[in-house]
């Protein structure tokens, strides 16, 4: 029987994948933690999924894997290692990781208030505030031409 540690990598893996195939940045980097927030932003508003929304099926495993997700760019950047008690009925929420200088941190149970709260729980800043470089936030991509709204008509006009 796989244990959770073993489920937290193989969940990463699956949402970075998902992630990239919808567009956001998931490949492990401090940076990418931008696009965490991104996603909930596009997806979420305050703890409702968006409708249609990638969060709108599946709540539940999709938290548990970005929290994997958010995890592992930690642990990756940081060091440290994953610890659970497979005998815990909360072990996905209850997840610990324990960094390399000794700090223990839940990240699964940090995404679940990303979720509820909003941009206020940023995971950026979070990993910032762990001593991650995640570099500055990324500019919203303008359109190199914007459409410009159709002149209205009024209803004389058509008379000219």
């Amino acid at each position: 029987m796989a244990s959770l540690i073993d489920d937290i990598g193989a969940s990463a893996a699956l949402i970075s994948h998902a992630l990239q195939s919808s567009g956001y940045q998931a490949d492990f980097s401090a940076q990418s933690l931008w696009s965490i927030d991104r996603f909930f932003d596009d997806n979420s508003d305050h703890g409702q999924p968006t409708p249609g929304g990638l969060l709108a099926t599946d709540l539940g495993s999709r938290i548990f894997a970005l929290g994997a997700y958010v995890g592992e760019v930690i642990r990756r950047n940081a060091g440290g290692a994953w610890q659970a008690n497979d005998e815990d009925p909360q072990n996905e929420i209850n997840v610990e990781l324990i960094l390399a200088d000794g700090t223990t941190i839940w990240p699964v149970q940090r995404v679940m208030k990303r979720y509820q709260n909003g941009p206020e729980d940023s995971i950026a800043i979070y990993a910032t505030a762990l001593g991650l470089n995640v570099g500055p936030a990324p500019q919203p991509v303008q359109p190199q031409n914007p459409p410009q709204p159709a002149k209205k008509r009024r209803f004389f006009d058509r008379w000219r």
